[in-house]
């Protein structure tokens, strides 16, 4: 990889379509297609609203996109410090290898560190064996203590359901 071959840099509003995109090629990826209800106008909002509480950052190879990172703010109470959430990290298949994805980590990582952020986060689904090694390979500790807890749907609606008063 050469510095002029690889740049990194925030998501604008004009790269809405990118991202969602990018999302749908994750999602297919992982065997999750039938899950991604998001739109190109839900992206808009979100990443470059008012009220933006989530970001990404795109990757491009000589001049094109070809990756991102999608990440968002968390907060520790145990360490009384924000850090940084991964819930995409998605490269081109055909320019995996080429240290697109590891750039992006070391991208977000410089953050942590320079913004005094505790912790940088992510899932890895337990059958991508590539990505789990790579993750080790770069300092990543499986937390396998912890069990996700989802709550959606119908059981969300009944959960969050607000009693008159």
């Amino acid at each position: 990889m050469t510095e002029a071959s690889l740049s990194i840099r925030p998501a604008r509003p004009e790269d809405a379509r990118l991202i969602l995109d990018f999302v749908v090629a994750l999602a297919a990826y992982e065997n999750l297609a039938h899950e991604v209800v998001a739109t190109e106008a839900d992206i808009a909002r979100d990443f470059f609203g008012g009220d933006r509480k989530v970001f990404a950052e795109i990757a491009e190879w000589e001049g094109k996109p070809v990756g991102f990172a999608l990440w968002f703010y968390t907060y520790s109470t145990f360490q009384g410090r924000h850090g940084i959430w991964l819930e995409d990290l998605y490269v081109d298949p055909s320019l995996r290898g080429k240290g697109i994805g590891k750039a992006l980590l070391k991208h977000l990582a410089k953050r942590c560190v320079r913004d005094g952020l505790g912790r940088f986060e992510w899932w890895v689904l337990d059958w991508n064996e590539p990505s789990i090694q790579f993750y080790k390979s770069q300092g990543g500790v499986m937390q396998d203590e912890w069990t996700k807890v989802r709550i959606d749907g119908p059981a969300l609606a009944k959960l969050g359901q607000i009693d008159a008063l």
